[in-house]
């Protein structure tokens, strides 16, 4: 068997040759047709577009209600995975230094999945009630973090 033998079997398809000549079937006009919007360069349709009729995504009812937007997001970090702060006083900074936590993450919740070591002294904003126990359990002290406030909160309170 040499190279040459071998047959083309799927997996990549050749990309079309427009623009070529008439041999090879994409010539002239390049398979756009002639005029009109489509054939010129740099033609794109938006999305859900249907040639001037009522698109269908206006046609569907809303339904219901999404809290996407106003949801609170937190950087989740489990209780196994303190130990490798270093030091017994974990705070933000302390879980950014170690990789857990991104420096853009605004708010951090301490989950119960894993076993604490050592005593720790962990600031976070949130903890669910079994990493709450886990930590005092071996010694540790838990600290709730200040609600941060913003303009809106600030609106609220008013």
């Amino acid at each position: 068997m040499r190279l040459h033998n071998l047959i083309k079997s799927g997996g990549r398809k050749d990309r079309k040759r427009v623009g070529r000549g008439e041999g090879g079937g994409r010539g002239k006009t390049s398979g756009r047709g002639h005029k009109g919007q489509k054939s010129r360069s740099g033609f794109g349709l938006r999305p859900g577009f249907e040639s001037g009729h009522v698109p269908l995504y206006r046609k569907l009812p809303k339904r219901g209600f999404s809290n996407f937007q106003f949801r609170t997001e937190y950087s989740v970090v489990n209780v196994g995975d303190l130990d490798r702060v270093e030091g017994t006083d974990v705070d933000r900074n302390a879980l950014i230094k170690a990789g857990l936590v991104r420096t853009s993450s605004v708010l951090i919740k301490i989950l119960g999945e894993g076993e604490v070591s050592k005593a720790l002294n962990v600031t976070a904003d949130k903890f669910s009630s079994s990493a709450k126990e886990k930590i005092e359990k071996a010694g540790g002290t838990v600290v709730l973090n200040k609600p941060v406030e913003t303009e809106e909160t600030k609106a609220d309170a008013e």
